[in-house]
């Protein structure tokens, strides 16, 4: 059940600075209310929260400011929990009000276990309307959702929120590209959601058997799950190729579907109705400035079973409040950018492997890539191998020479031997932490 109004979430996305801080603030008191004393780590990191504060009936809080000299939420410590035997650390209630469990993919260290209640699942429906709207997703659109499912916990609520919309929604779990290709034709499907890589992967198939995705009555591709959504290179082509908008997304199971695009394609606005986002300056630690590279700092305001407060994500972002356009909401111009342990320096220059990929893919003759991060003495290096039409990687070594201002080793690898996968990309190979062979 959805319990907001298309004309209520556009009014919400129009607030000003203060009402949207009061809004917040009015919410941040209500979750911790909730949540404190009863969820333990909470209760021991936020020790600072007296009972006689969480009495008042205007809340422990008088500010977002007061919030703001709270503890940092690290990854390490919802993965290391201090509570033998929890099957998450971070959970506020008994487990029998649990009703959904999830796991984060395993991609960059052991999977972390996320539980929701049937009223944090509520409000994940909630949160992905406001994705949908930004797609203009409606009632009767017929939705396929190309993913392998498991324990992921993106296309099992984006399933669920399509389903409370009123869609048609086709579970693509278990298939073959080509079968999904094919559900596409016969299905007559309006909606995808997948990975930018898979999506990509698909029109390399269908292509590979004579099959026109630009035919098909796709008319929407929702990306999330990695950059490409609103990298330009990657979503020209998958409009062009699809014949499709692309609207990027994005999420993570530890905090929630936090973040949507525009069907410009220039980034992503976060869903500040249901998080609290800060930004940390790269270069200072301090609050960001407009436009400034800086780490995303969340807070969901929505899933008292398993909240987040003050999580630091890693992600890196250019945010903007001065932005054109009825939303008021924070917009990331470019999306995420990388992640702060993907970020490559280079003789001196910042390099993201989403910088790297918006080159390579400039390139409609090169169909996959791999890039490789080395260190040489104490400085990074990068390699890139290209499945190259025209064999040819010199004129993609001028390029990217020519963007970057760097000189990167590209190499030709024979078509069809880099991975391809319906999930996360696993393009960026980062060999930095190797020990050197003696």
């Amino acid at each position: 059940m959805i319990t907001t109004t298309l004309a209520e979430r556009r009014q919400l996305e129009q607030l000003d600075e203060e009402a949207l801080e009061r809004h917040q603030l009015t919410r941040l008191n209500q979750l911790l209310k909730t949540i404190l004393p009863h969820n333990r780590f909470y209760a021991e990191k936020f020790a600072g929260i007296s009972a006689a504060m969480l009495a008042d009936p205007a809340g422990p809080l008088t500010s977002l400011d007061q919030f703001a000299e709270l503890p940092f939420t690290f990854k390490d410590e919802l993965v290391s929990s201090r509570h033998p035997g929890d099957l998450a650390a971070n959970l506020t209630f008994p487990i029998e009000r649990y009703t959904r469990f999830h796991q984060t993919s395993g991609t960059r260290g052991r999977p972390l276990a996320v539980l929701d209640t049937a009223d944090d699942w509520a409000w994940w429906i909630d949160c992905w309307q406001f994705v949908l709207d930004a797609a203009e997703v409606v009632a009767g659109d017929r939705v396929l959702m190309a993913f392998s499912f498991g324990p992921f916990v993106g296309f099992w609520s984006a399933f669920d929120a399509a389903c409370a919309r009123g869609c048609l929604v086709v579970p693509g779990g278990g298939m073959s590209t080509m079968g999904r290709l094919e559900l596409m034709r016969t299905g007559k499907i309006t909606v995808v959601f997948c990975t930018p890589s898979y999506a990509l992967h698909m029109a390399e198939v269908a292509a590979e058997n004579q099959i026109d995705v630009g035919e098909l009555e796709v008319r929407q591709l929702i990306l999330a799950g990695e950059p490409g959504g609103s990298v330009p290179a990657i979503r020209e082509r998958l409009e062009r190729t699809w014949k499709a908008c692309v609207l990027d997304h994005a999420g993570a199971t530890e905090v929630g579907p936090w973040g949507f695009g525009d069907l410009r394609g220039q980034g992503l606005y976060v869903n500040e109705h249901d998080f609290i986002a800060e930004f940390l300056s790269v270069e200072t630690g301090l609050p960001a400035s407009e436009g400034e590279l800086a780490e995303l700092v969340i807070t969901n305001l929505g899933r008292a079973g398993s909240p987040i407060l003050r999580y630091r994500t890693n992600d890196l972002v250019r945010p903007s409040w001065q932005h054109p356009g009825e939303n008021r909401f924070v917009f990331l111009n470019g999306g995420v950018l990388g992640r702060g342990d993907d970020m490559m320096v280079i003789r001196g220059v910042n390099v993201f492997p989403s910088s790297v990929e918006q080159i390579l893919r400039s390139f409609p003759e090169v169909v996959e890539y791999r890039m490789i991060a080395r260190k040489q003495g104490e400085m990074d290096q990068l390699a890139v191998e290209v499945e190259d039409r025209l064999d040819d990687p010199l004129r993609v070594a001028n390029e990217l020479r020519l963007r970057l201002g760097l000189k990167v080793e590209v190499t030709a690898v024979a078509l069809g031997t880099l991975p391809r996968v319906e999930g996360k990309g696993k393009r960026f190979v980062d060999e930095r932490c190797k020990p050197l062979a003696p």
